[in-house]
């Protein structure tokens, strides 16, 4: 690069770290490079110099040194090669505009230019602040990258800016990069096999976002590395020897951990740092034939524990057994010299390589779980970085990220990140919002512009909801939402329409036969219906609501029948419904099953049914102390609101707490046509219901109508409802009512 161009550009310090930078850059891309590359960069470079594109952020961080830090990186540290470089250091004259996506496919290729592209469409996820901190947002990350090496050189960019730490000069900001580092980018490294760019990152951040502890244990580190590198080659020089008599070949090593991890484990087990005693672990891997691996492994093992004391509880044979996710190694734990544990890991290199893959990733050894689609792309990724091929990143040109194939991300107008499925409409982020602005959406804004409901939303989308108060669900809905929330949501606001309009058209229909002075018996009405073919009763009154079905016709139908079914009656001998003996007879029902939970909290409490209302299991109850106890009524009862209001401290709650075993007893009141026919249909259908039986039954008539008490066990209200339901459907009855006593 011409000195002259960069004499004012950078300090005297800056300029010898840029071009000593600059140099080892091309030294590890020169064989990558196409001949006219570095004639090419070299004069865009000097014209983007020129222009101050380069320049400094509001930190005094200069541009063209934090561009040549993080391709650097992206190259020694990631193995990334040309067209990510390139990408790098042409990134933010793209974004300033001085150069445009057409001139970089031009001067170099398509590839280099796809990749600034989706640069820039990531970077621009970073406007949006509040969604960063969501759950979903790495996912969104990839799905807007959709080339891992987007990702490698984001990683690449935060470590440099990480390493830059001191030069920002807001204290806040600092922090916040960190917290991001924290929740994003480690965690990404650490995914993507890049262990040691993990561990700086979370090293980094622990010293900017809690500087004193980071100072305490790197002098702690400091001053017990001479003793600790002493105390690994004491421990590991015997261990040698005997490994090498036995004709073995292997690699042994120690390794001290991370300053980050070390403070998780002083959190974690509430120790001090002397009282640490796993600092470092021995790692013996072994080269090994496949039919010899698991001898071999098992022989050092022996080796080892021969010469130190193992911890059979600290043992972990996952060789015999391999993990799940095809992890194999024996970890062992020792008593070293000085009384001091030391954990010993034993794997060959084939075990080695899966390990460090990611099939036993640090992550999963502690048990957080990853989707699976994630987890196998990412081991795949580790495979191609950590490939002994010349070029390995090349083949990253076709490995697009399509993890997410069947979600998008989207944003509310406030920057919260939503999760939908691919192929979503407005209409279906309206209702993942909330019910009552799906029900009223009339249309919708995706990133300022007006769109209809169905309009298909991708990812990063804003999208803005418009509502009507006079909007309502419609049934063609249901054939664009894609959501199963919006579809159900919708089907049932359309049943509850639908329960309306025909609620509204029986109600016309009474209003109509009360016009015309006649009375309306559902009975005949529920038999016209079935004879008329209606699958539901429903779909009867939605004719009558559409005007497809007449009213005075249904009118005229039902005198119709009900004429023909008293010129039946008529023809047969009428009894009258007093003549009716009843088989059964009334018998007392108790139980000391405790099934009511009183004020709160207290079971085994003695208390009463009250008569005056007979509450059964389902009813909404409470309980008044009286005079002979603790009684239970309905909350309907009649005496209820005199109760309240007189005596309200003698009022306690209650709730059921189950249904009893023996049922409870209540009397329904039926009005039919004096005929003891009817009142054998009735008892049959009592008979025949399941969990109902008849205790007594009261007959009277006067005027040719019968009036019965029936009194009934039953389980529960439900079961009450459903016999209810049945015995108005009996030929001749009129009403059915439940009696309070």
């Amino acid at each position: 690069m011409n000195t002259e161009s960069v004499k004012d550009f950078f300090t005297p310090e800056e300029k010898k770290v840029f071009f000593s930078k600059y140099r080892l850059l091309l030294r590890h891309l020169y064989s990558c490079l196409e001949p006219e590359d570095i004639r090419k960069m070299r004069k865009l470079t000097q014209h983007m110099v020129s222009l101050d594109f380069y320049g400094r952020d509001r930190n005094g961080i200069n541009g063209l040194l934090r561009n040549i830090e993080t391709a650097l990186i992206a190259t020694v540290d990631i193995g990334l090669k040309r067209t990510s470089v390139l990408a790098v250091l042409l990134y933010r004259p793209v974004l300033k505009k001085a150069i445009t996506l057409e001139d970089v496919e031009k001067t170099f290729n398509e590839d280099v230019a796809l990749i600034i592209s989706r640069l820039l469409k990531t970077s621009s996820l970073y406007a949006r602040n509040t969604a960063i901190d969501s759950e979903n947002f790495p996912h969104l990350l990839f799905s807007f990258a959709e080339d891992v090496r987007v990702i490698l050189i984001m990683i690449a960019d935060r470590l440099c800016m990480m390493r830059l730490g001191k030069q920002i000069k807001d204290e806040k900001d600092r922090i916040r990069m960190a917290t991001e580092v924290s929740f994003l980018y480690a965690p990404l490294a650490h995914r993507l096999g890049l262990y040691q760019i993990k561990s700086e990152l979370e090293d980094l951040t622990l010293k900017y976002t809690d500087p004193k502890q980071y100072n305490y244990i790197k002098k702690k580190l400091n001053q017990t590395k001479r003793s600790r590198d002493a105390y690994i080659a004491l421990f590991i020089d015997p261990i040698r020897k005997k490994l090498q008599e036995s004709g073995l070949t292997f690699d042994i090593k120690g390794r001290t951990k991370s300053i980050y991890s070390i403070n998780n484990k002083l959190k974690k087990q509430n120790i001090d740092f002397e009282n640490i005693y796993d600092l470092f672990a021995i790692r013996i891997v072994l080269d090994a034939p496949p039919e010899k691996e698991r001898s071999e492994c098992w022989q050092v093992y022996s080796i080892v524990t021969d010469m130190y004391q193992p911890n059979p509880k600290r043992m972990k044979d996952w060789i015999s057994i391999p993990k799940s996710n095809g992890y194999e190694s024996l970890h062992i734990t020792v008593m070293g010299p000085e009384n001091r544990w030391v954990e010993v890991q034993i794997r060959t290199q084939r075990m080695d390589e899966i390990a460090e893959r990611g099939l036993a990733a640090h992550w999963k050894y502690k048990g957080i779980r990853e989707e699976r689609g994630l987890d196998e792309f990412l081991n795949d990724v580790r495979g191609m970085l950590e490939t002994q091929s010349s070029n390995p990143m090349e083949v990253m040109k076709e490995f697009k990220m399509d993890l997410y194939q069947d979600e998008i991300y989207v944003f509310t107008p406030t920057g919260e990140l939503i999760k939908l499925a691919k192929g979503a409409t407005v209409l279906d982020f309206a209702f993942c919002i909330h019910s009552k602005l799906g029900s009223k959406c009339v249309s919708g804004k995706v990133n300022g512009k007006n769109v209809p409901i169905k309009y298909v939303l991708t990812n990063g989308d804003t999208v803005e909801v418009v509502t009507s108060p006079t909007q309502s669900p419609k049934q063609d809905w249901l054939s664009f939402v894609v959501t199963s929330k919006a579809r159900s949501k919708i089907k049932q606001a359309l049943r509850e329409e639908l329960a309306k309009t025909a609620e509204f058209a029986k109600e016309t229909l009474q209003r109509r036969f009360k016009n015309r002075k006649i009375d309306f018996e559902e009975p005949i009405l529920m038999r016209l219906i079935k004879k008329k073919g209606y699958r539901t009763v429903t779909d009867f009154y939605m004719e009558i609501a559409e005007e497809r079905l007449d009213v005075n016709h249904v009118i005229d139908e039902f005198l119709e029948l009900e004429r023909k079914e008293k010129e039946i009656n008529e023809r047969i001998e009428i009894r009258s419904a007093e003549q009716f003996i009843a088989k059964t007879e009334a018998e007392e029902i108790t139980s000391q099953q405790d099934v009511l939970v009183i004020d709160k909290n207290l079971t085994g409490i003695e208390y009463k049914l009250a008569k005056c209302c007979n509450p059964i299991y389902g009813d909404e109850v409470f309980g008044f102390v009286s005079t002979q106890g603790i009684k239970i009524h309905r909350m309907d009862c009649p005496n209820a609101q005199s109760m309240f209001n007189r005596f309200s401290y003698r009022i306690i709650q209650a709730k059921w707490s189950g249904k009893g075993e023996n049922g409870y007893s209540i009397t329904l009141r039926v009005v039919g046509h004096d005929d003891i026919g009817i009142v054998t249909n009735i008892t049959s259908v009592i008979s025949k219901e399941n969990g109902a039986s008849l205790r007594s039954l009261k007959i009277d008539s006067t005027d040719g109508l019968f009036q019965g008490n029936f009194t009934v066990t039953v389980k529960d209200t439900s079961a009450l409802n459903v016999l209810t339901k049945k015995i108005r459907t009996v030929r001749g009855v009129k009403t059915v009512e439940r009696l309070n006593t």
